[in-house]
């Protein structure tokens, strides 16, 4: 997956700047990939799939790295930025069945279907709407989870992000999409991220042309309100944004390991901004590690404010206490 979401930006360069030599120089296992039987939310999460890629990044020995934005840490290193956010593929979470239940939904399986999943935010949110499910970690890339799904008869299903599927070319095997009624999708999901240095100029403004502006907003806000959390993969925090008529609409939740106590409110904020010339010291703002010089600043400034001030809301009603619990929860099993 990771492979094909490079590609895919190089692909879209290469359109952009036909005289430029792209070359896909370095393949690299990170830590994430490395340790495959401790869920994530236990390995500690910092950079979790990002450090290896920054120390190349650093050396320069590549020039630009592509991610899943929802991987990307919402403080980034000094001296890197978030150059690109390329146009986001659909944000939700699918279910794959295994093939016995083809044609189910997750309220059809029978009492005590074992569901794999690696995602505190999704379990968490799972089991308070399906009380008869039970779920269970399970690691490993995509290619590894549907053959430990379908090979063995431990999981009845598995819960993905549909955009990595979709990338795949195995949108067939979605067998149900969970809207924002089922389950609130992770900060940053669908979106693909270029990180660069941040002081190489003519890395960033060759990127930046890969940004889309509608992409860019939402996933500032979803990033700013994680950031304000002090959430991360081992606590569930879930959002959902909506960008419609020059206003953008966050809705943000945390919720208990068990999905039995929660938080969840939406609030909206004007986005409609001209785009000004701000060139000059302002030049390369970064917003949550995100330089976006050609969407409209004060537009990134509204998104930025919006995820700290749906943030501070849930703070103020106790969120701080759900997640710290999970937290403890999360490190004592």
């Amino acid at each position: 997956l990771a492979r094909i979401q490079t590609d895919s930006v190089v692909v879209m360069l290469r359109e952009l700047y036909p005289d430029l030599c792209f070359e896909i120089a370095v393949a690299m296992s990170t830590t994430g990939d490395k340790i495959l039987d401790t869920a994530l939310s236990k390995i500690g999460e910092k950079s979790l799939f990002t450090k290896e890629l920054e120390n190349a990044l650093e050396r320069n020995e590549v020039d630009l790295v592509v991610h899943s934005l929802k991987d990307l840490p919402t403080c980034l290193p000094p001296g890197f930025t978030i150059g690109a956010v390329c146009k986001r593929e659909n944000p939700l979470d699918a279910v794959v069945f295994h093939p016995k239940n083809c044609g189910k939904t997750l309220s059809l399986l029978p009492e005590k279907s074992v569901i794999g999943t690696s995602s505190l935010r999704r379990a968490a949110q799972l089991k308070k709407k399906f009380p008869h499910l039970e779920f269970r970690d399970i690691r490993g890339n995509l290619n590894t989870r549907l053959k430990k799904l379908d090979e063995k008869e431990d999981f009845s299903a598995i819960i993905l992000a549909a955009a990595g599927l979709k990338r795949m070319g195995w949108e067939n095997r979605i067998g149900q999409l969970l809207g924002p009624e089922d389950c609130l999708h992770a900060v940053g999901q669908g979106a693909l991220a270029v990180e660069v240095r941040a002081k190489d100029q003519e890395i960033l403004n060759m990127v930046s042309a890969l940004h889309d502006a509608d992409t860019v907003l939402c996933c500032i806000a979803e990033r700013a309100f994680m950031k304000r959390l002090e959430g991360g993969c081992s606590v569930p925090v879930a959002v959902n944004t909506l960008l419609k008529d020059g206003q953008l609409y966050l809705t943000g939740a945390v919720y208990s390991l068990d999905g039995s106590d929660s938080l969840k409110e939406t609030m909206q904020t004007s986005v409609n901004y001209p785009h000004l010339n701000e060139d000059g010291p302002n030049d390369d703002v970064q917003h949550v590690g995100i330089t976006a010089k050609n969407v409209p600043g004060q537009a990134q400034e509204a998104a930025e404010n919006l995820g700290v001030e749906l943030a501070s809301l849930l703070l103020s009603k106790g969120a701080k206490h759900i997640l710290s619990v999970a937290r403890q929860l999360n490190d004592a099993r």
